[in-house]
């Protein structure tokens, strides 16, 4: 069996890994339904086989690539509208339920922390940078796991990191073609909502994420639709 020590010396690198990969497809650098050739990462990123194996293992539970038998890794499809009508109404049932819990516990640690997903995801909005959904993404996942985590309901938090495998999906799979004013809408709303918390406001919390998701549902439903109708044309 292998020592302690060595599996804290492995696991770094796999940790490393899965952030270059999850930063590639941020970047927009995999398409959907692309496969993912081991060896050429390998040799592109200059190590071994066995930590990308890791990492890409660790992908897989958050539904943003497959493990095809005898074919390896690929990265999943597009969702389709259908599917994510049904992720942001299961988001509407139980989001608002964790912001609530969240903003019964508040603590000035928590609002500081959720105060500066808030700020960033602001300036983030307003960067002329190309890659600036990259970041969106990024900071917007930050904002909600810290509300998650802060609920101190296990079962509630566990039931939203299963669920944010599909979230990821979403993100980095979702066509963004006419939706370049979502980062300054997603951070005034999530403004509201941080502002609820700050009040100590579970009422008030719950019905500004909700408000924030409905939002999101809205906008990417019609992307996706603009999308569509660009395509028949």
């Amino acid at each position: 069996m292998a020592s302690p020590q060595r599996r804290s010396g492995r696991q770094p690198l796999a940790d490393k890994m899965y952030e270059v990969l999850l930063g590639q497809f941020t970047d927009g650098r995999w398409a959907a339904g692309e496969p993912v050739n081991i060896g050429a990462l390998s040799r592109e990123l200059d190590v071994s086989q066995t930590p990308l194996r890791e990492a890409l293992a660790r992908l897989e539970h958050t539904g943003l690539v497959r493990r095809e038998a005898l074919k390896g890794y690929r990265v999943a499809p597009l969702l389709t509208e259908q599917e994510l009508t049904k992720l942001m109404d299961a988001r509407l049932v139980l989001e608002p339920a964790l912001a609530f819990e969240a903003a019964r516990r508040t603590t000035p640690e928590f609002l500081a922390d959720v105060l500066e997903t808030v700020d960033d995801l602001a300036r983030a909005a307003k960067s002329p940078d190309s890659n600036v959904f990259s970041s969106y993404w990024m900071i917007d996942e930050r904002f909600h796991l810290l509300i998650a985590h802060q609920a101190a309901n296990p079962f509630l938090e566990k039931a939203y990191r299963a669920l944010g495998g599909q979230v990821q999906r979403f993100r980095f799979f979702v066509e963004l073609g006419s939706a370049r004013g979502a980062p300054g809408q997603a951070a005034e709303e999530h403004r509201a909502v941080y502002d609820a918390l700050a009040d100590g406001s579970p009422v008030d919390a719950a019905d500004r994420m909700r408000d924030h998701i409905e939002n999101a549902k809205q906008r990417v439903l019609a992307d996706r639709r603009s999308v569509a109708a660009d395509g028949e044309q």
